[in-house]
């Protein structure tokens, strides 16, 4: 499946809030075009890996090395216990063995490394909706059901994930929320009076599900969640690698 050029373009300002205060060698896994970079300091390191090599060339200007391929491919060539940072944007959901990638990464991670980044939220409310209602769970070329995620996510499920893989959580939060993505949208030069209704009528309806459910739905709003997980010392994580 071909992608357009804006897929590989990660800025992703959102993401920057989860970065720690201090770190000095970075890796960042689907580095894509290198658009990351800019939101740290030129002092860091960087390091990238890219499996599309377009993306990766024009990371190469920008990172200090860009390995090409995917993590699999390159990993014996990342040295172990090395960067304080590791960054991934919307990449683990890609993996066919996620637990086995976080494993492998934390081994790349100094004692006091953390690893940053974003994940799709599989209980948006539009994905519920077409679940739920639709009864249709249909694969698009981007988004929660993107053709290419080999994995699905609830806040709780990830967090497991990194927790049984050897990282404890520092900070993790909805990110992207479909009520602010709207609240923007009605107050651009755009807006009409139905897309502020709208919008009024959504808001009153995630509160009311979040009142009814006692908070408990209150991640549905979210088309992402944003993290920051440490690598816990090897005494502590022992029994999940072993």
């Amino acid at each position: 499946m071909s992608r357009q050029r804006s897929y590989y373009n990660g800025e992703r300002s959102e993401v920057k809030p989860f970065l720690p205060n201090r770190y000095k060698r970075v890796l960042e896994i689907g580095c894509g075009n290198g658009g990351f970079r800019k939101m740290l300091p030129d002092t860091c390191e960087y390091w990238g890996v890219e499996p599309e090599r377009t993306a990766a060339t024009e990371a190469e200007q920008r990172l200090d090395k860009v390995l090409v391929g995917t993590f699999d491919d390159v990993s014996e060539q990342l040295p172990d216990g090395y960067f304080d940072l590791v960054v991934c944007n919307d990449v683990i959901e890609h993996l066919s063995d996620h637990c086995l990638f976080l494993r492998t990464i934390r081994k790349k991670m100094s004692d006091e490394g953390v690893i940053v980044g974003s994940i799709p939220n599989v209980r948006y409310y539009k994905n519920l909706f077409a679940l739920i209602v639709r009864r249709d769970w249909r694969y698009t070329d981007k988004g929660i059901l993107d053709a290419t995620h080999l994995r699905f996510f609830t806040q709780k499920s990830f967090q497991r994930s990194l927790r049984e893989s050897g990282f404890s959580r520092e900070k993790m939060r909805g990110i992207n929320s479909a009520v602010y993505l709207k609240q923007q949208y009605c107050t651009s030069p755009a807006r009409t009076a139905g897309n502020v209704l709208k919008y009024i009528l959504r808001l009153i309806g995630f509160l009311s599900v979040d009142i009814i459910t006692l908070g408990h739905s209150a991640d549905m709003k979210y088309a992402q969640f944003g993290f920051r997980f440490r690598r816990d010392p090897d005494e502590a994580s022992s029994q999940f690698l072993s």
